[in-house]
């Protein structure tokens, strides 16, 4: 009997998108008739939590290609000799199936996609829609091109431009469906300005205190988009989204005493609440042997680092980890709802966070 390990087929990944009820029967058609593989270049990484690691061997490669996993397609934007730093990807099919199910596709529409990528999501679409109805948009020359190759080897051939997909697409015209599979820090508004009124807008954000949550917003009569939020999304940022983790720090470390358990803090739907509460705190952490370890920073230069049973130490001016602590206890109050709770408004004038309903916006406390 031979021990070795069998190599997971693309029909068995599909099998198990089904299973978990991410497809419907006609979603199942279109995943069953685009491999996955077909959109995934020969030298890729796996993510780990602290670095990217290359894959080597065919069987190593399908293994991953033919798994619920991220498969990283690019590191350091392209460049050689970088930190190793992931930058494109072919993204979770578990993930791409939600995306799509939440876009609530019918026969006929339009739908602009934000971040070409591999073309893997695009050559979805065209499986779906037609060629013609889909369009998409990728900033990176070089992912723009493998990605063409790749849809046309497959027998694709959608609008692709490269450019900005931030700005809106010159003579595109108003669209019915909006997919950005990058993440983003806010929703641009000139991007809901593409979409016709009663279409949908789905899209990671990566604000500076979430991990990442996805939303499915509804394009308003009067320009504006509202809708709730679909559980946790981890993209790569959009280029003209990314930030620093931290701000820069000041001032020498003050101690105090344990309190609050810092993995309370990575809960999607406190995370919402406080990322509205705290705008422009940044929290970023880690896994350790006994629990969690965060850092949060502010824009004046305070910061707080806390890990599980241990002594919150704090820098620079106020009390940061006074004010996170404070948060957590509002959000206990509001009997700690979950993500599911929470929605977004985008109008020409920023976004909002609400809670359960939109008109109960999320306000800004203190800085």
């Amino acid at each position: 009997m031979s021990t070795a390990q069998e190599v997971p087929t693309y029909p068995a990944l599909v099998q198990e998108l089904a299973d978990g009820g991410l497809l419907t029967a006609r979603w199942r058609q279109v995943f069953d008739a685009v491999p996955r593989s077909g959109f995934v270049p020969a030298d890729v990484w796996r993510q780990l939590p602290d670095r990217c690691e290359p894959v080597v061997g065919t069987d190593a490669w399908l293994a991953l290609v033919n798994s619920d996993e991220p498969v990283v397609t690019q590191l350091d934007d392209g460049a050689e000799n970088g930190p190793g730093i992931a930058t494109s990807s072919n993204s979770m099919p578990s993930m791409v199936a939600r995306m799509l199910g939440l876009l609530d596709i019918e026969d006929g529409q339009h739908v602009l996609e934000i971040g070409t990528g591999t073309g893997y999501v695009a050559a979805l679409l065209c499986e779906r829609l037609g060629d013609d109805l889909v369009h998409s948009v990728e900033l990176d020359p070089d992912v723009a091109r493998q990605a063409a190759e790749a849809l046309a080897q497959a027998g694709y051939r959608p609008h692709l431009r490269v450019g900005d997909g931030e700005q809106p697409w010159p003579g595109l015209g108003l669209v019915d469906r909006l997919i950005a599979t990058c993440a983003l820090r806010y929703v641009p508004y000139a991007l809901l300005r593409q979409v016709l009124p009663g279409g949908i807008v789905v899209a990671p954000l990566a604000r500076e205190f979430w991990s990442g949550a996805l939303v499915q917003l509804q394009v308003q009569d009067d320009g504006t988009a509202t809708g709730p939020f679909r559980g946790g999304a981890t993209y790569m940022p959009m280029r003209g989204h990314r930030v620093p983790d931290l701000h820069d720090v000041h001032g020498k470390g003050r101690a105090r005493a344990a309190g609050l358990d810092p993995a309370r803090l990575l809960d999607l739907g406190f995370a919402l609440y406080a990322g509205a509460r705290l705008p422009g705190v940044r929290l970023i952490h880690q896994n350790t042997d006994n629990g969690v370890q965060v850092w949060a920073s502010r824009e004046n230069g305070a910061a707080a680092t806390a890990a599980t049973g241990e002594e919150v130490w704090q820098y620079g001016p106020g009390f940061l980890w006074e004010d996170i602590e404070q948060t957590w206890w509002e959000y206990e109050t509001e009997g700690r709802p979950d993500a599911g709770q929470f929605g977004l408004t985008v109008t020409d004038r920023g976004q909002q966070v609400w809670l359960r309903d939109p008109n109960e916006v999320i306000r800004p406390g203190r800085p």
